[in-house]
C-alpha cells in the first residue's frame, strides 16, 4: 500500500485545492438524516504526500501545452498514470477554486499614461470583468489601485491573471487581497 492511499482511506479525506496549502474535504453523514455533507480543512502541503503536488504540476503541464499527453506529463513529474487518474479530479491548484468568484487585487502602478489602461485590457482579454476600481491620487509618481474583479468567465486561473499583470510595464507590485 502507498502512503497516499493509506492516508486517504484511513481518514476519509479528499484533496481539493493546493498551493503550499491544501483544502481537504471530509465526507460525513448527517446525525439525524442520512445526508452527506462536506467539511473543509486547510492543511500545509509539507505534511502531505508529494503525489498531490505532482498531480497539480502534471495538470499545469497539460493545460499550458508543455505536455501534449497525460503520459508525457506524468513522466515529466515522476508519477504513474494510475496515481494521476486517481487524484486528477480531486486535486486542484488553490486558485482554481477562485474561478467564478470575485477577487480583490491591489496594484502599485507607475503614474504614466496608459499603464492602467494596459492593466484593464489584460483583464478584459482574459475574460474577467472589472466590478470596481479605486485609484488614489498619485504620490511621487506612484498610484495605488484596488480592483474587484469578477472571474466567472476568466479563461485561465486567477494566478495566471496575476502573473500576466505583474509582467506589464509600469506595474510595480500586485497582490491578491481577497477571494469571495
Amino acid at each position: 500500500m502507498t502512503v497516499e492511499g493509506d492516508w486517504q482511506r484511513k481518514n476519509g479525506y479528499d484533496i481539493i485545492h493546493t498551493t503550499s496549502t491544501f483544502v481537504l474535504r471530509m465526507r460525513t453523514k448527517g446525525c439525524c438524516k442520512m445526508v452527506e455533507k462536506n467539511i473543509y480543512f486547510l492543511v500545509d502541503s509539507a505534511v502531505l504526500p508529494k503525489v498531490f503536488t505532482d498531480v497539480v504540476e502534471a495538470k499545469k503541464l497539460l493545460q499550458s501545452g508543455k505536455a501534449k499527453t497525460i503520459n508525457e506529463a506524468v513522466n515529466s513529474v515522476g508519477i504513474s498514470r494510475s496515481a494521476f487518474y486517481k487524484y486528477k479530479d480531486a486535486v486542484f491548484q488553490f486558485t482554481e477554486g477562485s474561478r467564478g468568484k470575485i477577487i480583490t487585487i491591489a496594484l502599485t502602478l507607475d503614474h504614466t499614461p496608459g499603464v492602467l489602461s494596459n492593466v484593464l485590457n489584460v483583464i478584459a482579454k482574459m475574460g474577467a470583468n472589472v466590478l470596481t476600481i479605486n485609484q488614489n491620487i498619485p504620490i511621487h509618481g506612484i498610484a495605488n489601485v484596488t480592483m474587484a474583479v469578477d472571474t466567472k468567465q476568466l479563461k485561465a486561473e486567477s494566478d495566471r491573471l496575476i502573473s500576466e499583470l505583474e509582467g506589464l510595464h509600469g506595474v510595480e507590485k500586485i497582490e491578491l487581497l481577497a477571494e469571495e
